[in-house]
């Protein structure tokens, strides 16, 4: 896949924006702060329905706008698709694709795009939130359909925590809390599908991890993915996730999958009430799991350095990348590098280059442009206080260097 071209209106920093992209690497340059990663979030959202950097919508709209709209031309092969969302400060989004009404969550079956950013050193030495959220966003992107899946399970956890509140300040206990018996098997229902999907992830992504850290870090640390399921017992959100609590970690097991887990859940669900009616909170459920990552057998949050730290971040995004690539029928993915080769030494910087280099389409933003390797640096577009000044486009409507037309000095 590939995005020839991105207009943005009310969006971040800018009023409007007009991007044009090449197959191959492409190369946004700028100073901090003028404008650079907007225009990578916004592809991003396009993808993952999310921002890497804010948990709301509203900071992504221009200030004094209500909404703002980010549009983009996608090439599938020969195939054009014409994507479109307007982000609204309140009520819900809307989407339009090749110009008819859809349903927002529909945007991630034609934008498949994965990001590396600062920001990705959080999924490893993060709170567990962190983690859930890389976790889901690329559930998102290899089944779009769990972008429902995710949106209801998150509104009947509101509405059931709203009831326990209820129940608590009322002073309500048993019988009379017939009621949440029913946000229980909603909850369990969603919350089961999650789960489920999280650990297949999880064992698909085992391989391509492995692979991606070593030919990052030019070592092989073993690195394991593993998820810490509340509904067995712990509360990975609050006490932490011990990778070597067999009753909290779940290797995935395909065997009456999703049927277990909803015993599991139910079960959990009933052990902790009490607890959960003096808290008003629900305290089990996909919402409060981590995802263990671990280098040579021992967590990487905590134990692992710097260094390799960087590693498994970039393994989990180049894994990730991987996985869409061999699942997607409509090509690579995106890869975007926002500002991360100013956080990489030397040698982690042209191993991830060399590495993503082959795709079909690579968009990396910095602040100096002599951080990015040599095999990235390619279409040059300059970005200063919100103005995208091209290179190429520039130099066409110039005419050809001396140089390049030919003629001796």
């Amino acid at each position: 896949m590939i995005v020839e071209h991105l207009s943005l209106v009310d969006f971040r920093n800018y009023a409007t924006a007009e991007l044009a992209l090449h197959s191959g690497p492409n190369v946004l340059v700028g100073r901090n702060g003028q404008g650079k990663t907007n225009l990578a979030e916004a592809v991003v959202f396009l993808a993952t329905l999310g921002s890497h950097r804010v948990s709301s919508d509203a900071p992504m709209v221009r200030d004094g706008q209500e909404y703002a709209i980010i549009r983009a031309r996608l090439s599938h092969g020969e195939r054009k698709v014409l994507v479109e969302v307007q982000l609204n400060r309140q009520g819900s989004n809307k989407a339009r694709i090749n110009g008819s009404p859809s349903k927002a969550n529909e945007l991630p079956r034609y934008a498949h795009v994965v990001l590396f950013a600062p920001e990705d050193l959080q999924i490893v030495r993060g709170d567990p939130s962190a983690r859930r959220r890389f976790a889901d966003q690329l559930l998102i992107q290899r089944t779009p359909r769990m972008a429902s899946v995710l949106a209801d399970y998150d509104r009947v956890l509101k509405q059931r925590n709203a009831l326990l509140k209820s129940a608590r300040a009322r002073g309500i206990r048993g019988e009379g809390l017939s009621t949440l018996d029913v946000w229980d098997d909603k909850l369990v229902a969603l919350g089961s599908e999650i789960i489920t999907a999280r650990q297949r992830l999880a064992a698909d992504l085992q391989q391509p991890v492995a692979d991606a850290y070593a030919a990052i870090a030019g070592e092989d640390h073993r690195p394991q993915l593993e998820w810490a399921l509340s509904v067995r017992g712990g509360d990975p959100e609050e006490d932490g996730a011990d990778p070597t609590d067999a009753d909290d970690t779940a290797p995935y097991d395909k065997v009456g999958e999703t049927r277990l887990i909803a015993d599991m859940f139910r079960a959990s669900l009933a052990a902790k009430r009490s607890n959960e009616l003096d808290r008003g909170l629900t305290l089990t459920g996909p919402h409060r799991d981590d995802l263990v990552l671990r280098v040579r057998d021992l967590p990487v949050k905590g134990y692992a350095s710097h260094g390799e730290s960087w590693s498994v971040a970039l393994a989990l995004r180049l894994a990730s990348a991987e996985l869409l690539r061999s699942e997607s029928p409509a090509g690579d993915p995106v890869l975007i590098l926002d500002d991360v080769f100013a956080e990489l030494d030397a040698d982690r910087r042209q191993r991830l280059a060399s590495l993503t280099a082959a795709y079909e389409q690579v968009v990396v933003t910095a602040a100096v442009e002599e951080d990015i390797p040599e095999v990235l640096h390619a279409h040059v577009v300059r970005i200063s206080a919100g103005t995208i000044s091209d290179e190429r486009t520039l130099r066409q409507a110039e005419g050809p260097s001396a140089e390049e037309a030919g003629e001796d000095d």
